[in-house]
């Protein structure tokens, strides 16, 4: 097994190759072309389009014995090459049985045909003329076809179960069965199917590309599956319509890759496709659970080949997206959709909670970061959706012992600018008074230093809401509640906290996304200052120059790797060896790997450990798939023990060491 493949990674291909119609010699011929690429880059499964070996459309040429003879001559031909080529291949073909021919595709691997599934959903509209030619394989299950001197399973109810790529089980469906109301794939996916393969033959239509995407991509997202759907393209008769080759890989409801339409010769692409994620997917989804496939299926088991390449270790890299930051879209459009909709998200649930409470008045303390103002920027959304005026939102500056010019100046600007209500109550009396109290040392930078500050402003920030009939809003957001980067009844508490849902490496850019729409050029110029300013909680003291000397990402490391973690360890449910192999490869030009092995043993202590703030922590938002409201998406014990991660982390040293 390769390194890839021990975490759950599956080399598969997709192909559309030239074509002549009802040339079976020269199509198995341009099918070979195909595999010996695939075996190139080490991919163990490759589909082909539907009636790849015979072309789709041959008409009423599938009435011909001699067509339907070299068919069968070919699928043999094709089954031999797997047998030196190391590769499993799904091929479309017409099969005649019993007086019946049907639309087929058969798994071949090691030199074997392995298994014959019939299309169930024939297309009989518009330009569509199946049943015309082929029966339907619908009811035909637990049957046999002789091909030489062995019996090959035929039927819709096959399942292929690799063993020896975990959590590998193919399913096929072919072309219209995706189309029908209920897609064979449902119940292959129930029976236990991972990958889910499609040979298709769909010709192109104005907008048909981006519908025929958007179901690939439901159906993967629906079954939990790797759905594998690849079209004919070049060399199909264009009498009447035109084929364009269109090839989609999609991972539960993710398009991972594509081949390109209009293409003369054949296309290919190849992808690593992760089963292991999909069978954790299921494990996490009640609905998929409680549901059960209609009807038995036969599994049929089978071994893949190790490619060469794979058996002599050769470095194999990650053929798939790989982002390094996963709550952040790529696509420029797609990043400002996402940001509007959090910012919506957030907005009109502080509306509802404003409501319930009955008060024209909010609070919230500004300290010129961040959190504070993405807060802020929030409740004058809300304040504005409820035509409550903007008076109503009391913005408190508590400078402290570690309170920068620059941040206090721009929560000032930014408060003026929003037209809100400010009142600035210095926190360093106070707090000196309670060290002067509890017989702590000022001088001592330590935790009781800093906590003490932040429990003063929270203090502050709760008698002012009773004083003025108003609650306090948090600004705290969910990668620091993941690491506890939090004072327990200080920071960590509010009346609601809007940015619950929200990570740390999402924030700049919603505030970037408020500027641009919401708010005039000279709020954008100090929303612009804030998203530049280095992360810190501003709670020791400044340097001789009056400058910032703590920042966040130095104590507990760099809040774009954290979310990385974050992620893959919750919505993905990834093992510490995989997140660390994906972060490497994710974060290569930015951190060593020991720097990203290092602040990945800081994730696991710190989310450990400081669970007891996420057990009582306040009411706020979900906004995304990753949340951690122990009344919702994350249910732990506080007292849960590190060790088995921890564990793996060391393993992980002594392996690099080694």
């Amino acid at each position: 097994m390769h390194y890839l493949e021990h975490f759950g990674y599956f080399r598969t291909a997709i192909a559309s190759p030239e074509l002549k119609v009802a040339d079976v010699d020269f199509n198995v011929r341009s099918h070979i072309a195909c595999i010996e690429k695939a075996v190139a880059e080490s991919v163990r499964l490759l589909v082909f389009p539907e009636l790849s070996i015979t072309a789709y459309t041959c008409a009423d040429l599938f009435y011909q014995k001699a067509l339907l003879v070299a068919a069968r001559a070919g699928l043999s031909r094709l089954a031999e090459v797997t047998s030196y080529e190391s590769i499993a291949i799904i091929v479309g073909f017409p099969l005649e049985v019993e007086g019946r021919i049907y639309n087929c595709s058969a798994l071949a691997s090691g030199g074997d045909v392995l298994g014959i599934v019939p299309k169930i959903h024939l297309p009989t509209t518009h330009e569509f003329y199946e049943k015309r030619w082929f029966a339907s394989g619908h009811g035909v299950v637990g049957r046999e076809w002789v091909m030489g001197n062995r019996k090959v399973p035929f039927g819709t109810d096959l399942i292929f179960q690799s063993l020896n790529v975990e959590d590998c089980r193919i399913g096929i469906e072919i072309c219209e069965d995706l189309w029908a109301v209920q897609p064979p794939s449902g119940d292959l996916a129930l029976a236990g199917a991972t990958v889910i393969a499609n040979p298709s033959a769909s010709n192109e239509l104005l907008g048909k590309a981006t519908y025929r995407r958007d179901l690939v991509k439901q159906q993967s997202a629906r079954c939990h599956a790797v759905y594998l759907y690849t079209s004919s393209g070049s060399g199909e008769s264009t009498t009447d319509v035109v084929y364009s080759g269109h090839g989609i890989v999609a991972e539960n409801g993710q398009v991972l890759t594509e081949l390109p339409r209009f293409e003369l010769e054949s296309t290919i692409t190849t992808v690593d496709v992760d089963c292991a994620r999909m069978q954790a997917e299921r494990s996490m989804n009640a609905t998929f659970r409680d549901c059960s496939a209609i009807g038995q299926y036969r599994k049929i088991d089978f071994k893949l080949a190790d490619n060469d390449r794979m058996v002599k270790g050769i470095n194999i890299s990650l053929l798939r997206p790989n982002p390094a930051h996963p709550f952040i879209p790529a696509d420029m459009s797609a990043r400002e959709s996402v940001c509007a909709e959090i910012f919506a998200i957030q907005s009109m649930g502080l509306v509802k909670r404003i409501q319930s409470v009955n008060t024209k008045k909010v609070v919230i303390g500004v300290s010129g970061g961040l959190d504070s103002t993405l807060a802020l920027l929030v409740i004058v959304q809300a304040f504005d959706k409820l035509k409550l005026s903007r008076s109503g939102i009391i913005a408190v500056t508590m400078p402290g012992f570690g309170t920068t010019d620059r941040t206090r100046g721009n929560a000032l600007k930014m408060a003026e600018l929003l037209g809100v209500t400010v009142r600035t109550i210095p926190i360093d009396t106070a707090v000196l008074q309670h060290f002067a109290d509890i017989g702590h040392d000022p001088q001592v930078f330590d935790i009781t230093y800093e906590n003490a500050q932040a429990r003063e402003r929270t203090q502050i920030l709760m008698n002012v809401a009773n004083q003025t009939g108003g609650f306090v809003v948090g600004t705290g957001d969910l990668s620091e509640l993941a690491l506890g980067w939090c004072t327990f009844n200080g920071d960590h508490i509010s009346m609601y906290h809007v940015n619950i849902g929200v990570p740390k490496t999402l924030v700049r850019y919603i505030i970037a996304g408020c500027a641009d729409k919401f708010f005039c050029r000279e709020a954008e110029a100090v929303l612009r200052d804030i998203c530049e300013t280095p992360v810190s909680p501003e709670l020791l003291p400044l340097g001789d120059r009056g400058e910032l000397v703590q920042e966040t990402e130095k104590t507990v490391g760099p809040y774009e790797l954290h979310d990385f973690f974050l992620y893959y360890t919750l919505r993905a449910c990834f093992a510490p060896a995989k997140i660390f192999y994906l972060a490497q490869k994710a974060f290569e030009k930015d951190y060593t790997s020991e720097a990203v092995l290092k602040w990945l043993e800081v994730f696991y202590r710190r989310f450990f450990s400081q669970q007891f703030k996420r057990s009582t922590m306040s009411d706020g938002p979900k906004v995304g798939t990753v949340a951690l409201s122990p009344r919702g998406d994350w249910r732990m014990p506080s007292d849960a023990s590190a060790n088995v991660w921890l564990e793996e982390i060391e393993r992980l040293k002594l392996k690099k060491l080694s």
